[in-house]
């Protein structure tokens, strides 16, 4: 681990021996809890264009969203390799042809060097586990499972649509194919107890998560949160709560844990609240600086939870 945080920066770099990249792409896939076949609406804390509003758009091909997004990171950043990122609603909601369709078009571009897919636990069946187990076998892989929270209430309230134990079956499933994850984890959801964020976090880790993002929770226009907090329902953190959470989580779990993300990326043009959250550079030093603070780092208090 260099530095006080296990990044997947650092762990890409030491990997690949250069700074790698990740390309968001859209598959044009929606959810299960959004097209009816669970329920309609999809999360709450989800618009309409999911999580896509850093890709080129569902439009274009993959190759040539790929094309598109290099051009963009090449106007700020030198850069040779990248990681192909199925980022917009559930990523692996399709028949296996299709999927093996855009992920080996993903994977047919010269400087794509491993996959990223998101997706959800309960959209993992036996022959998708199949196909992604053929693609870890010949390239670098990892999944990200929406978790979010073990309570199953505060789930239902934001209509996640699946209970806990789906993820840990699921969880269970890619071990045995050794197949890497990472577990989304949002902190500051609706009726969430005190502790569920810490609670949710160790029940990742136990289920032997690789990765893990942490999820500022914030409100954007034309999301079901937006009446909620409007309406006085609904209280965000404070920039001092998040980072001390943010800590909190930080100096419990194992060092061998990668650290995909420790806020959010909420549209400037479409966030709400909490406007604090605008600032990423200024979250990150924060988390940084408490961390100098009570000299301390990732993992400083891990032996202590086992």
């Amino acid at each position: 681990m260099s530095g006080k945080i296990n990044t997947i920066n650092n762990y890409l770099k030491n990997k690949f021996g250069e700074k790698i990249y990740k390309i968001s792409l859209d598959g044009g896939f929606t959810c299960p809890n959004r097209d009816g076949k669970l329920s309609k609406g999809g999360c709450i804390f989800c618009g309409e264009s999911g999580s896509g509003d850093f890709t080129s758009g569902r439009n274009k091909s993959i190759y040539n969203q790929i094309e598109d997004q290099i051009k963009l990171i090449s106007k700020k950043y030198k850069g040779n390799k990248y990681i192909a990122y199925f980022q917009n609603f559930t990523n692996t909601y399709a028949d296996v042809d299709y999927l093996r369709k855009i992920y080996e078009e993903a994977l047919s571009h010269p400087d794509i060097v491993g996959l990223a897919i998101a997706t959800r636990p309960d959209c993992l069946e036996n022959d998708i586990l199949e196909l992604l187990s053929e693609i870890n076998k010949k390239t670098f892989l990892w999944i990200e499972l929406g978790l979010q929270t073990i309570n199953d209430e505060v789930a239902h309230f934001f209509n996640r649509a699946y209970k806990t134990e789906i993820y840990q079956k699921s969880t269970e499933k890619l071990k045995k194919l050794n197949i890497k994850f990472v577990t989304h984890i949002i902190i500051g959801l609706p009726k969430e107890e005190k502790e569920d964020y810490f609670k949710t976090t160790m029940f990742a880790q136990k289920c032997g998560t690789w990765g893990i993002k942490l999820h500022l929770m914030y409100v954007e226009k034309g999301t079901g949160l937006e009446s909620l907090y409007n309406s006085g329902k609904l209280k965000v953190n404070t920039k001092e709560e998040y980072i001390e959470k943010i800590v909190n989580i930080l100096e419990n779990i194992s060092p061998d844990i990668i650290i995909h993300r420790m806020t959010g990326d909420g549209n400037r043009d479409t966030l709400i609240a909490p406007l604090w959250s605008l600032k990423k550079v200024d979250v990150l030093n924060s988390i940084q600086k408490l961390l100098k603070e009570r000299n301390s780092y990732q993992g400083k208090m891990y032996k202590n939870v086992l």
